[in-house]
């Protein structure tokens, strides 16, 4: 499969008389209306998408289609392209000043769960790991290390992400005893400390305040085709799945918050998740 850039400004192709627009519709397209791929799409998040959606049969791609549109029209796409361009602008001026201002904040605090995890059994603080974000592109995702440093290879049953169409649609990923949890591990995630490192991510701009929490590439190949939009948008630090259960949401049910998001995405909604991700951290809704 290939995937391409999506939006409606993609190429322009001038002529004397009308003024053809090439579109490259991608899978879910026009499901999550609003949501384009935006800027960072570049060849190499292509390559990583194809990557991580290697057993995804039931996305295509159809073949460009150019589409002809009045001046008036293409003024208005125009302005509405500027628009998305000044909310991005926005929203990434907010992600850094928050992150700056909020790792000088907790710095201190980090500094001591780091101390704290080394303390309580053997390995890194820090716990990296890569996900899928924007446009399918991978990066390195931080977090404090909640698991034993050798999990993987003490259950390794537990990493093989196999499952049928019927454990997809029951499966939850994170259980109150789960055997590959420290002690120390379950405190840090029940309090939502452990996700403090998300701010490297926030500051180095994979992550933005709000969006759909990103995934591991090997769970995109039980994406079914309308969810693949959850790309269109940066992935979050909160998003509306996380006040909707967080960790007591099955897959498909956390996947169907991320689209709802991407289709309904605006400021007033992420200030809105803001707040009640606040509320929830406090009273520890929904985390074990």
């Amino acid at each position: 499969m290939e995937w391409r850039r999506s939006g409606a400004l993609s190429t322009f192709q001038a002529y004397s008389i009308n003024i053809g627009v090439v579109k490259e519709p991608v899978p879910g397209e026009g499901l999550c209306s609003g949501a384009g791929w935006g800027r960072g799409n570049t060849g190499r998040g292509k390559k990583d998408m194809k990557q991580a959606v290697l057993s995804q049969p039931s996305a295509t791609v159809n073949a460009p289609q150019l589409v002809e549109v009045s001046p008036s029209e293409l003024m208005e796409l125009s302005s509405g392209g500027r628009e998305r361009i000044i909310q991005a602008a926005l929203r990434r001026a907010i992600d850094v000043m928050a992150a700056l201002m909020l790792l000088v904040l907790t710095a201190p605090i980090m500094a001591i769960i780091a101390l704290y995890i080394r303390s309580d059994t053997s390995g890194p603080a820090l716990f990296r790991q890569q996900r899928v974000g924007r446009g399918g592109k991978l990066f390195t995702f931080y977090k404090f290390r909640t698991m034993y440093a050798d999990a993987r290879q003490r259950f390794p049953e537990l990493y093989g992400y196999r499952f049928t169409p019927e454990q997809v649609q029951d499966l939850v990923f994170k259980h109150p005893d789960d055997p590959r949890v420290t002690p120390g591990g379950r405190w840090l995630r029940k309090t939502s400390l452990d996700e403090l490192p998300n701010l490297l991510n926030l500051l180095l701009g994979n992550l933005t305040l709000v969006g759909p929490r990103p995934d591991i590439p090997e769970m995109v190949r039980y994406y079914k085709p309308d969810q693949f939009c959850k790309f269109h948008v940066k992935p979050g630090i909160t998003g509306l799945a996380q006040i909707q259960g967080r960790c007591q949401l099955r897959f498909q049910e956390t996947l169907r918050y991320d689209v709802e998001y991407v289709r309904s995405r605006r400021l007033t909604l992420d200030m809105k998740i803001l707040i009640e991700t606040v509320l929830a951290v406090i009273t520890r809704r929904g985390a074990f």
